[in-house]
């Protein structure tokens, strides 16, 4: 699933140096592929590049290769840079690659590719599944791979043939000689194309979207029929000869150690227990049988010690909840940082006819991923650690482990099993990660040991979507048009978090509420930081999956202050932006026409529809939702969705990721909150933490708009509109204000 081809030291680049390694030399060096393979790769360093002393000039933002295998039996096999967690990156990946190798996406075999700094394809100069730029950061260099060996291939068949490379054509997998009939093989030609070398690449020319065969088309995904047969295997399903499973069981507040333990002797000869093992903040017991282990973990009778908050050590105090720190959210007095300041919002809004004030509230979320963290460790008698490892960035990984064991980094191989689910959990946590675990125990008993974290025990250490408070204050004019907006939100950034420190303005922390594209004549954006004691992280949209609902929430209860049309007042903000402004009257016309009700759908309910719009990752997008009370709570009917990403690879894997955002949208206004008491999580698994059920999934409809700007993201920007939107129907409908989220926590009368 996943072979190595890891180059020997010697070989790996040096920052701003090119890759010169012979391709029978990378060939014979890379396990897993066979023998006569075309195996291609290629160096964009920042300077000028040589391959086999042919000079090829550097492409601007690109570093490294990607890695393509053609195998004589015609099969391609793609080392993919991006790790597959169901958002469908397989699939674009093999379309955007077999497009300009003229090769059949359907036919490819994809790939995570292995932790190595070739694969950092990324026009940003690193590698990362995540914040929705897989495709859009790596679109030009993957296509330079599959034209790079489609130039190969055809140079293979002119020196065969004979004939200049002009004579020549491909059709899907074989390269063509028109004026004699003949043709061969990918496969064929191969062994052939091995050692040439390969061209400046500015040479390499890649085709005009007109001559698209592939891209754009909506192609099957690639990992369907795996996934539907049960023959793909996750992190969880890693096995490996001799392996030995462990369960843990955490301190019941981040900060606590392991004092003592009452029964050790007792657990120890528990049926199938190999051993009973103390970690940080946690006990574990290793056993032949994962089953086992959970239960022999579970009957351990700990004595745990508070050492007390320290500067660097991650502490949550016994009185913590979050209740507590709402209120201290909402109080907070610390100095406001400014990240947008424009014209004169103090004295716009003492001059103003109206004034708005509001506060608005948002919750903490798990990731709740279907599959459970795991991680395997085995150490090698060549003195090799290889990892199994969930993980959205395999380099990252591996240069904490290299910190962790002390080991160079070309001796430890990280395999990325697929994702089950992601939406930013498996990023470098230092509290929320399983694999310092595994090694630990895989060292102290001399076996390979796969660690599985129990549903209780990922949702007692799962990093969180932070909490905020956001004050807000507009001021408007005498026809009540808004002419001012403060926002200050009281919180902090994940990346702040996770790193402990803070050096400058989080963006993760403000984004959704800065770069708005509303036109106000005096605005201001800013951050008070709050300290979180438990540790955040990255949550699918980040920071404009609360910041949206808030400042779009807000938008609405400034139009209905003023006497405004909610969506008349956004195309008057909008006012000279045509392509915003073509998106929000795309998602009305997908509705049927703007409809704010209240009115009685044919089923004799009474509804009302709200809008937002949201900008995240590149993507615009516009959505509207129609809702209902249902015994005192909002049923969602239809959500109507408009994107904007500028251009796209597959139209089904967008409209897909359209739904995924939507129903993780939904669930989060109506149903996700993560609550503490006396310092613990009171959630432990999905029966206090429910997520949107089925039946309360709303009909979506998608409108995919191609307007040209520059290539965005799919994966997390069409969930931010998503929540305001249902929050303005609500309070439409009901005459209920929305502020916090989530829903559940209101009663409604229709």
């Amino acid at each position: 699933m996943n072979p190595s081809h890891d180059l020997p030291a010697q070989d790996l680049p040096a920052d701003g140096e090119p890759v010169n390694v012979s391709r029978r030399h990378f060939l014979l060096t890379s396990a897993g592929t066979a023998a006569g393979s075309l195996v291609l790769g290629f160096a964009l360093p920042a300077g000028n590049a040589r391959a086999q002393g042919s000079a090829a000039p550097a492409a601007a933002g690109t570093r490294v290769p990607a890695f393509l295998e053609i195998r004589p039996d015609n099969s391609i096999h793609l080392q993919s840079p991006f790790v597959e967690g169901g958002q469908g990156i397989f699939t674009a990946m093999a379309q955007i690659v077999g497009e300009e190798l003229d090769a059949d996406p359907a036919g490819f075999v994809v790939h995570n590719a292995p932790a190595n700094d070739q694969y950092k394809v990324m026009d940003i100069g690193i590698r990362i599944t995540g914040g929705s730029m897989s495709v859009r950061t790596s679109y030009p260099t993957m296509r330079r791979v599959g034209a790079l060996a489609r130039h190969l291939l055809m140079q293979a068949a002119a020196t065969q043939w004979k004939v200049p490379l002009e004579s020549l054509s491909t059709e899907p997998g074989r390269v063509v000689h028109a004026a004699s009939g003949r043709s061969l093989s990918y496969g064929e030609l191969a062994p052939k194309a091995l050692d040439l070398p390969n061209p400046p690449l500015d040479t390499i020319k890649l085709k005009q979207d007109s001559q698209f065969r592939w891209i754009g088309k909506p192609l099957a995904r690639l990992d369907v029929l795996d996934k539907s047969t049960g023959r793909a295997l996750y992190g969880i399903d890693t096995q490996v000869e001799n392996m030995l499973q462990a369960a843990v069981q955490h301190a019941p507040r981040l900060g606590l150690e392991v004092g003592g333990i009452r029964n050790e002797a007792e657990v120890r000869k528990m049926n199938g227990v190999h051993s009973v093992h103390r970690l940080p903040g946690a006990v574990a017991v290793v056993a032949e049988r994962w089953w086992n282990a959970k239960r022999a973990v579970e009957a351990l009778q700990v004595d745990w010690s508070d050492p007390g908050p320290a500067p660097d050590r991650r502490y949550v105090p016994a009185d913590f909840s979050t209740e507590q720190f709402a209120t201290q959210l909402a109080s907070s007095t610390a100095a406001v940082d400014e990240t947008e300041s424009e014209g004169d919002v103090n004295k716009a809004i003492a001059g103003a006819k109206t004034v708005v004030q509001a506060s608005y509230r948002s919750q903490y979320l798990n990731h709740a991923q279907l599959e459970p963290p795991s991680a395997t460790a085995r150490f090698n008698p060549d003195g090799t650690l290889e990892m199994w490892i969930p993980n959205q960035a395999p380099e990252m990984f591996q240069g904490a482990i290299a910190k962790q064991t002390g080991l160079p980094p070309e001796k430890i191989q990280i395999h990325s099993p697929l994702l089950g689910g992601f939406f930013g959990r498996h990023f470098l946590y230092e509290s929320a990660m399983v694999f310092p675990q595994a090694i630990q125990l895989s060292k102290a008993v001399g076996r390979p040991v796969k660690v599985i974290w129990s549903r209780e025990e990922e949702f007692a250490r799962d990093t969180m979507r932070p909490m905020a408070v956001v004050q807000f204050r507009a001021g408007l004019d005498e026809k009540g048009f808004p002419i001012a907006i403060e926002a200050i939100s009281a919180t902090e950034g994940p990346t702040e978090s996770i790193a402990n420190k803070r050096n400058k303005i989080d963006p993760t922390a403000l984004e959704g509420l800065a770069g708005k594209s509303y036109q106000f004549a005096h605005k201001r954006i800013g951050q008070r930081f709050v300290k979180n004691p438990p540790v955040l992280g990255y949550w699918r949209s980040v920071g404009n999956s609360m910041n949206d609902f808030f400042y779009e929430a807000f938008l609405d209860e400034i139009a209905d202050k003023g006497g405004q049309d909610p969506y008349e007042m956004r195309l008057r903000l909008l006012q000279g932006n045509e392509r915003l402004t073509t998106l929000l009257r795309a998602a009305v016309d997908l509705s049927g026409g703007w409809k704010r009700g209240p009115f009685t759908a044919p089923d004799g309910t009474r509804r009302a529809r709200g809008v937002a719009m949201a900008k995240a990752f590149g993507t615009e997008t516009a959505a509207i939702a129609e809702v209902s009370i249902e015994n005192g709570q909002v049923r969602v009917h239809d959500i109507w969705e408009a994107i904007d990403p500028g251009r796209i690879v597959n139209p089904a894997i967008v409209e897909a990721q359209v739904n995924s955002a939507v129903s993780l949208g939904l669930s989060q206004v109506l149903l996700e909150e993560v609550v503490y008491k006396e310092g613990a999580r009171v959630a432990r698994n999905y029966d206090l933490y429910p997520i949107l059920p089925p039946q309360r999934m709303a009909r979506v409809h998608v409108k995919v708009i191609e307007s040209g700007a520059k290539m965005g993201g799919i994966g997390e920007p069409p969930l931010p509109a998503v929540p305001p939107a249902v929050a303005n129907a609500v309070a439409h409908l009901t005459g209920q204000r929305i502020r916090s989220m989530p829903l559940s926590h209101y009663t409604f009368k229709a």
